[in-house]
């Protein structure tokens, strides 16, 4: 963070296609420091981080936004060596996440759509977003029951807190103009959703024309992810009421457990 918050990002040296350019992971506050992601299961990672613990003045504790492995791999190494309390919507946790529960100063907010248990928080003026919003580009949703429906529910109930200037997200830049970008996620998911219903309205039907309609500007490698929540956005229409009879769903590939 370059204002006056006392955050710090570790940046873990996983880049790639659906990590941006590698997972953050946050510490906030000091004396002692909480910890948000604490990253793959990367070595060096975990020594960066243990560092800048001990700089800080220990550790009060561990949040997870969701288990993917690019969030939480390092969680069960950092604990060994650095015990605190696990605060998580799922799993083993010391304090399970529900809507509003405290962690510190962290409060947090369920915000399920890229994963079932997907939690952010709020504090220091910050949103510690996970994957709910990154700092460049969208993230896939999966197809979870009431995921897409639930993911446009909950970039609204954060848009509407007013208590957060920053994004702090699991992949990408600081976001400074949270607003602005909670606004841009809205109209993008609600874009998607009209091509969508056109192309369907048109007769298209199968995965490949919904997607080279509607997801004309996914890159290759990123496809997958694009079905993945093409099929989040087809249970939307479906629980709706308002999906035509014979649209084929996506096969759900083998997406990584971690952003898209």
């Amino acid at each position: 963070m370059h204002d006056d918050r006392d955050i710090l990002c570790v940046r873990a040296p996983n880049p790639g296609p659906l990590t941006l350019s590698g997972t953050n992971t946050w510490l906030v506050g000091r004396r002692p420091t909480w910890v948000i992601d604490p990253g793959p299961s990367l070595a060096a990672h975990i020594e960066r981080v243990l560092a800048e613990i001990d700089a800080r003045g220990g550790l009060a504790g561990v949040a997870l936004t969701h288990d993917h492995s690019d969030h939480a791999g390092a969680a069960a190494e950092l604990l060994e060596r650095c015990p605190a309390p696990l605060a998580a919507g799922g799993g083993e946790a010391d304090v399970p996440l529900a809507e509003d529960v405290r962690f510190g100063p962290l409060t947090a907010l369920a915000t399920p759509g890229h994963a079932s248990d997907h939690f952010a928080f709020v504090g220091y003026g910050a949103c510690f977003s996970g994957d709910a919003v990154l700092g460049e580009g969208s993230v896939f949703i999966s197809p979870h029951r009431g995921a897409m429906s639930g993911y446009l529910s909950a970039l609204a109930r954060l848009r509407a807190r007013g208590d957060f200037t920053a994004i702090c997200p699991g992949h990408g830049p600081v976001v400074w103009n949270a607003d602005e970008k909670l606004a841009e996620y809205i109209a993008h998911r609600n874009d998607r959703e009209r091509r969508l219903i056109a192309a369907l309205a048109d007769g298209q039907r199968s995965v490949s024309e919904l997607l080279d309609t509607v997801w004309p500007d996914v890159a290759p490698p990123l496809r997958s992810a694009a079905a993945v929540t093409l099929s989040a956005h087809l249970d939307k229409l479906e629980e709706e009421g308002a999906l035509p009879a014979g649209v084929e769903r996506p096969q759900m590939p083998r997406v990584p457990r971690q952003h898209a």
